[in-house]
């Protein structure tokens, strides 16, 4: 009995990212459309997860709501422990910062700035910018290959190097959770293989837990866990 306890104990302690009954609606023209209805989910540290689902099935949703980036209108939500359901929107997004980061579709860099602006970008947010996450930056680009284009502006590089930026800047405040969003939709057949290659490589030497969101089904299948998203309910 005691042994059982103990392993129920590690079990909970292990737990990075818990969902319970997460729900979400929006207004439509005659009434409003459930998108997510009761979706629980619960991610291990280290864990590696896809969600796959029809366009439309609230994929993205799901994944905003995880991170805190939308309010669920039913439910509760945990990051590492600590229900986060009714923070205040500066220390939702406070904790965010350094417990996770995001590559999305889109990239979403400042074109503006260069490659390693661009990674520490998010280092700033937190007020941590100094000479060893410099160095850290540097590095994290050379690992996703981009030693060769550090400083050069994000709208020089091709699709494929912007989205090794961003995920290095994804990893830049050494999150335990990174969460990606259909990375490799907006690119061709082999890019999107390499960027997806280096993603899973690098959250798995890092010990990083993945949500992966993926319309393909090969990619999902290198998770750990898969998981399909349908008319609302999230189910393996």
């Amino acid at each position: 009995m005691l042994e059982n306890m103990a392993e129920n104990m590690n079990h909970s302690n292990n737990i990075l990212l818990e969902a319970r009954g997460l729900g979400k609606t929006f207004p439509g023209a005659d009434q409003a459309i459930s998108v997510l209805d009761g979706v629980d989910f619960a991610l291990r540290a280290g864990e590696s997860v896809s969600i796959r689902g029809e366009s439309g099935s609230g994929k993205s949703t799901l994944l905003n709501l995880l991170s805190g980036l939308e309010r669920a209108d039913a439910g509760q939500l945990f990051w590492q422990g600590s229900e986060v359901t009714r923070y205040s929107l500066s220390k939702l997004a406070a904790s965010r910062t350094l417990f996770m980061g995001f590559v999305f579709q889109a990239y979403y860099l400042a074109p503006e700035l260069n490659a390693l602006e661009n990674v520490l970008l998010s280092a700033r947010i937190a007020g941590r910018v100094d000479r060893a996450v410099r160095e850290r930056a540097e590095a994290l680009l050379v690992r996703v290959g981009l030693k060769e284009r550090i400083r050069h502006s994000s709208t020089k590089l091709s699709g494929g190097e912007r989205q090794r930026v961003a995920v290095a800047r994804a990893l830049i405040n050494d999150p335990p959770l990174v969460l990606a969003d259909e990375p490799t939709g907006n690119l061709d057949e082999s890019t999107g293989m390499a960027v997806m290659d280096l993603l899973l490589e690098i959250t798995d030497e890092s010990a990083k837990s993945l949500v992966l969101v993926t319309h393909n089904p090969d990619f999902a299948a290198r998770t750990e866990r898969q998981l399909t998203l349908h008319l609302g309910k999230l189910g393996s």
